[in-house]
């Protein structure tokens, strides 16, 4: 059988063994450890979330743990919500994706021109786009856990630009005790 690849490999894999690429670039949810602690905010009730990450960071300004997909273009990762419980009004210098896989979430935008704030629930199989450089967020206002997947578009994304001055101030101190 003939194989040919039509696009080059990315520089870091040229040469690589096709078996350590494909162990290195499968990541199972089973052999993922939540992380409560990756980002600023999930120390403050009402913002608490796991994230699962499966390729680079998840925006929190982690990046590689040694045991995520190595990030090319952009990152993904699981988050779990309980009731009550999402994030503080962020910005990103990427777009970011919602995507839910299971539950119900309650997303925001938000303008800091005018102080309006635009929300819709979105339900299994439904996603909200967050363009870089909009104030945005999620709440889980439903009776039961939400999973759902997140996608920045930049491989190492910076800490969120939360919108709370003194959170800003903070945003990286998670970062601090690993």
């Amino acid at each position: 059988m003939n194989i040919t690849a039509r696009h080059p490999r990315r520089a870091d894999l040229e040469g690589v063994a096709i078996t350590d690429i494909a162990d290195r670039h499968i990541r199972r949810f089973r052999d993922i450890k939540a992380d409560w602690a990756a980002f600023e905010d999930a120390k403050i009730e009402g913002y608490k979330r796991a994230q699962h990450r499966f390729i680079g960071a998840g925006g929190s300004g982690k990046h590689d743990d040694g045991a995520a997909i190595p990030p090319g273009n952009f990152t993904l990762s699981i988050m779990y919500v309980e009731p009550g419980q999402g994030n503080a009004s962020h910005t990103h210098e990427a777009e970011e994706i919602f995507f839910v896989l299971q539950g119900h979430l309650t997303v925001f935008f938000e303008d800091e021109a005018t102080g309006e704030h635009i929300e819709t629930v979105l339900g299994p199989w439904e996603c909200a786009a967050c363009p870089a450089g909009v104030v945005h967020g999620f709440q889980n206002e439903s009776l039961e856990p939400v999973y759902f997947q997140v996608m920045i578009g930049k491989g190492r994304p910076e800490t969120m630009g939360y919108s709370d001055e003194n959170l800003f101030a903070h945003r990286g101190d998670h970062l601090e005790k690993e």
